[in-house]
């Protein structure tokens, strides 16, 4: 039961942050919608920061994993959305920002991704950091 609390309280306040991101950054004016692909590529960097210490040292314990990764991270972040703003570009004949939006996700959210891990794993190695 205390693993679906961490995993509820974490979701809850990601959730929440996506929100106000999406509110400041998000404008009808803009086209990409700049909130979603913000909170998503800085999600992706988080998990993999998260991850990265998980994998190399006992610092994190699996009730942090679950409330940090599975839960704030899963809460900040949103597939559903990003599939439903592609889906007005789609709807709305806007190919070029479809393209951008899309390609830009996927590449710099698996970037982001890996720059956790790599500096997850030099802090771990140089724990007085740089």
């Amino acid at each position: 039961m205390k693993q679906f609390l961490l995993v509820f309280i974490g979701g809850g306040i990601g959730s929440v942050l996506r929100f106000l991101i999406g509110k400041l950054l998000n404008s009808s004016q803009a086209g990409i919608p700049y909130g979603t692909f913000t909170a998503n590529i800085l999600g992706s960097l988080l998990i993999g920061i998260i991850l990265g210490f998980a994998a190399k040292n006992e610092a994190l314990t699996q009730n942090h994993t679950l409330l940090l990764a599975t839960g704030f991270c899963g809460g900040f972040t949103t597939f559903s959305t990003f599939a439903y703003e592609n889906h007005i570009f789609l709807k709305s004949g806007d190919f070029t920002s479809f393209a951008i939006y899309t390609i830009a996700s996927f590449i710099l959210g698996f970037l982001a991704v890996f720059a956790g891990i790599y500096l997850a794993n030099y802090f771990v190695a140089n724990p007085r950091g740089i």
